[in-house]
């Protein structure tokens, strides 16, 4: 044998418990009246079983003291899914007499259900799984199909109009204990079916009256919404339309200026185009010619850089000369000091041979007293030897003046290559700093054509940027323009608000004059009805005469039927006629009790 789940087990209890609770309780208030107070068994049965319900598979929370098993907990996730529980939630917990979720839970259940609306919070709970799953076990009913079937069948409590006092009942104390003696069939029941089946067409009559009425109130609110929208647009058209006015009239206005500036600012421009053209030629002549006259000045320049260069290589190639000759005079130096030296060898030995002369003269001296021969003999060698003495001083001279005279021509010699070096240093100078004056004479004029060039530059972007505002005035034309265009295309949009309004008021007009006309209709349908209650329709073929007149009725004598006395006259006869406000046009009244006519047909019925 197959073991059953003890959740599918329960689940399956306490639905069939939910279905007799709610089916139960909605035949007794039926019975009773339809409006329930706290004191009334089923309701507090329903409740009992609502708790179970809610209880099951709740999952233990673990608080700071002991363990909590309560439903407040779901219960109060609705205010964060449904909005429009926040003001049962608000109002269970200001609530004085409360001090358990319990019984918070308990009072929320009581005045969403004064609300009618516990259905549509326990649904939104229902949808949230993944949030109910943090308080309820997997198996549970509110995780189930058995939890949707339940919110199905509390939509049936709707008809039902609870009155029930929440602030001073005991609701954390009450002991929740499932009555099944309600439940069990007796035979009186089985004996009230037609009974139920009548109460149930008025409950759908009624219903279905209700469900009109809220569509009909629907309808009309959202009529109204309608048109307070369309009352705000056309407003927000016309303030908008009035400050697209303000905003053209003051667009056309610069515009205006706009064009005014434009027209001066061209005429300025086309005079400084002309000045500047003007100056711009005289600039170009004055260009060339200074170019020309720069050229000639650079030619003469060059040819003067050239000459200088020129010359430097001549003095270059001159001061080498020098330098060659100085080294030549310099070897010629070495060249006489070594004959010089060679001639003071020649000296000092002349000087010894001198002094060997005069030893020698001395000797003879001594022995010129031997013999004068000898004395003559030696007096013609002196002599030769002083001539050749003479000879040699007068070529010593010689020698030193022609040493005076290499001296000087050095002396001169260093000195003219002083002065030449003197002079090509000052000459160097002169030509560096004519180069340098040339040099700056050419960064002058590159100067001044740069300057000039800035200053053609400057003058095409003040161009460029003119011809950028003519084209930046041109484009803001254009955009005024497009706005002209819109603002039509706002104004045939409003026209056609305006007339769409109209025609929605007219509609509602209509729909007003239709619902007033329906009314007084209804109104003059139960005047008839009561009237007629109590009165006797003659048959066709019995009344075949008029009352007053005693003719027999025609075509042309119609029969109209009196509410009041019930007699029948002819149209001739009741010539009495009264305006009513329900009708368009005026009705006939009895003679005898003022009562108003109906025309009859060929049948019995009026």
């Amino acid at each position: 044998v197959a073991v059953k789940d003890p959740t599918a087990v329960e689940r399956a209890n306490l639905l069939n418990m939910a279905k007799l609770s709610i089916k139960g309780l909605i035949e007794s208030a039926l019975s009773f009246g339809r409006t329930l107070d706290s004191d009334y068994p089923p309701l507090q049965q329903f409740f009992v079983v609502m708790e179970h319900c809610l209880k099951h598979g709740l999952k233990v929370r673990k608080s700071f003291l002991s363990y909590n098993k309560t439903i407040w907990g779901p219960l109060e996730l609705v205010e964060k899914l449904y909005p429009e529980a926040e003001e049962i939630a608000a109002s269970v917990r200001d609530l004085p007499g409360l001090k358990t979720p319990l019984g918070r839970a308990r009072a929320w259940l009581r005045l969403a259900l004064m609300q009618k609306k516990m259905a549509d919070y326990l649904r939104c709970l229902i949808i949230q799984r993944d949030l109910l799953s943090e308080f309820y076990e997997y198996h549970a009913l509110m995780m189930e199909e058995e939890g949707a079937v339940i919110v199905g069948l509390l939509v049936g409590l709707n008809v039902i109009d609870a009155n029930l006092c929440v602030k001073g009942e005991d609701l954390d104390s009450q002991v929740g204990v499932i009555d099944f003696s309600v439940y069990l069939k007796s035979d009186d029941d089985i004996g009230g079916k037609e009974r139920d089946v009548q109460i149930a067409a008025i409950l759908d009559q009624k219903n279905y009256v209700e469900e009109l009425n809220r569509q009909l109130n629907s309808t009309v609110s959202s009529l109204h919404a309608r048109v307070d929208s369309l009352e705000k647009s056309n407003t927000k058209l016309i303030e908008e339309l009035a400050i697209a006015k303000n905003n053209i009239i003051k667009l056309q206005e610069e515009n205006h200026q706009l064009r005014s500036e434009n027209t001066l600012i061209l005429m300025k421009t086309q005079h400084h185009l002309e000045a500047t053209k003007v100056d711009v030629e005289a600039e170009l002549q004055t260009y060339k010619h200074s170019r020309q006259g720069l050229d000639e000045m650079y030619s003469e320049a060059r040819r003067q850089l050239r000459e200088e260069s020129q010359l430097r290589q001549d003095m270059e190639n001159e001061l080498v000369v020098q330098v060659s000759m100085k080294h030549e005079i310099e070897l010629a130096m070495k060249l006489l000091e070594k004959d010089i030296h060679e001639k003071q060898d020649t000296l000092i030995g002349l000087r010894q041979q001198l002094d060997e002369v005069k030893a020698i003269n001395v000797e003879m001296y001594q022995k010129l007293q031997v013999s004068e021969d000898a004395m003559k003999e030696k007096s013609e060698i002196i002599s030769r030897l002083e001539d050749k003495t003479n000879q040699i001083n007068a070529t010593m001279k010689q020698l030193e003046q022609r040493l005076q005279q290499a001296e000087k021509a050095q002396m001169e010699a260093e000195a003219e290559d002083e002065k030449l070096k003197q002079e090509y240093v000052n000459k160097s100078e002169s030509l560096q700093k004519e180069f340098s004056q040339k040099e700056k004479q050419l960064l002058q004029l590159e100067t001044d054509l740069k300057i000039e060039k800035e200053w053609r530059q400057t003058l095409e972007d003040d161009l460029q940027k003119e011809k950028e505002t003519v084209s930046h005035l041109r484009i803001e034309t254009q955009e005024i323009i497009d706005l002209k265009k819109e603002f039509l295309k706002l104004q045939e949009k409003n026209k056609q608000l305006k007339r769409i309004c109209e025609d929605q008021e007219a509609a509602l007009q209509e729909l007003a004059s239709k619902l007033s006309e329906s009314k007084l209709k209804i109104e003059d349908i139960k005047e008839a009805n009561k009237a007629l209650q109590g009165q006797v329709w003659l048959k066709d073929k019995e009344a075949t005469h008029c009352k007053l007149c005693e003719k027999e009725f025609s075509l042309s004598k119609r029969k109209h039927h009196c509410r009041n006395c019930g007699e029948i006259f002819c149209n001739a006869c009741s010539d009495n006629e009264l305006p009513l406000p329900s009708s368009p046009r005026p009705v006939r009244v009895c003679d005898s009790c003022h009562a108003i006519l109906i025309q009859r047909c060929s049948s019995n019925v009026p």
